[in-house]
């Protein structure tokens, strides 16, 4: 190779150097904006949450960046929560109403799922469409006919009455199914030939190799569940001693309507335990929508 084309050889690879680079350092670049972006009301509520009230008398939250890093750190805020509010009694509801609904949810669309997905029947796929098709409606469409079915039933002002209408949904059915139609035909071949039944198909094979798929569908209704607000509010309008954290903690913004530091303690604790619940599950949580989106 002559001299200068070598040198325009290494020009090249230089300039692709350099554009890998810029390319590498502008994508960090984003996603630590975006990262800053979404953990930063996290933060600033945490830092409220701990500060000292009674040493930082007179001193607005909104003073930036003192109220992000505070001088005087304590756990009173949290304590005057629980004591004054009661608070352990609505968190305690928030697990109760969540465990149901998770587990209630699970259940419905591993079962659901497998004829839709492995079984041949008339109309399957007409069902599966009129299913998919419940996604575009908004949940508050069903409010009034679910209120005045759970009257009708006598579960209104009751955990049940919050679970039971909310527990099979479109969107589970789709992840199940997804997840079930990822799984080898000969495997159930084998089984049924072995003489096996369809619910030990299902409860030994189809369940076991899907559950990155139920861990992540757990995450998504827990997660749901454990924010939504009006739905409860609306369940349990007639035993309000039932209500969970989300909606419960809307109150203290009436009870401490001075107090910011007390509002944000609340707010943690709302926040808390979801995310280390996802912090420690997001390794099946990624496995499952991989195999969601495969499927």
């Amino acid at each position: 190779m002559r001299p200068d084309q070598e040198a325009q050889a290494r020009q090249m690879r230089a300039r692709a150097v350099v554009r890998k680079t810029f390319g590498t350092l502008w994508t960090y670049a984003v996603l630590l904006a975006i990262f800053v972006f979404a953990v930063f009301p996290f933060f600033w509520t945490l830092a409220i949450s701990i500060t000292d009230k009674t040493v930082a008398s007179g001193i607005s939250i909104y003073s930036f960046p003192a109220s992000l890093l505070p001088r005087h750190l304590t756990l009173s805020n949290f304590v005057e929560v629980f004591n004054t509010f009661k608070l352990g009694k609505y968190l305690w509801n928030s697990v109760a109403i969540a465990g149901l609904t998770v587990v209630g949810t699970l259940l419905v669309s591993a079962l659901a799922a497998y004829p839709l997905a492995r079984l041949n029947f008339p109309l399957k796929n007409l069902i599966f469409g009129a299913i998919l098709a419940t996604l575009v409606l908004p949940q508050e469409t069903s409010f009034i006919v679910n209120v005045l079915t759970l009257r009708d039933l006598h579960i209104l002002g009751t955990y049940w009455g919050v679970v039971v209408p909310i527990i099979s949904t479109a969107f589970g059915i789709f992840v199940m199914r997804q997840a079930y139609l990822a799984i080898p035909a000969t495997l159930l071949e084998a089984a049924r030939i072995d003489g096996a039944s369809e619910m030990q198909i299902l409860s030994r094979i189809m369940i076991p190799l899907s559950l990155p798929s139920l861990t992540a569908l757990g995450i998504f209704t827990l997660v749901g569940i454990w924010n939504t607000y009006f739905w409860p509010s609306l369940a349990l309008i007639t035993n309000q001693d039932l209500y969970p954290l989300s909606v419960a903690v809307l109150t203290l913004k009436g009870q401490f309507n001075y107090d910011p530091f007390n509002v944000a303690a609340g707010a943690m604790v709302m926040m808390l335990p979801i995310l280390l619940v996802f912090l420690l599950a997001q390794r099946f949580f990624m496995r499952g929508l991989e195999g969601a989106v495969k499927g």
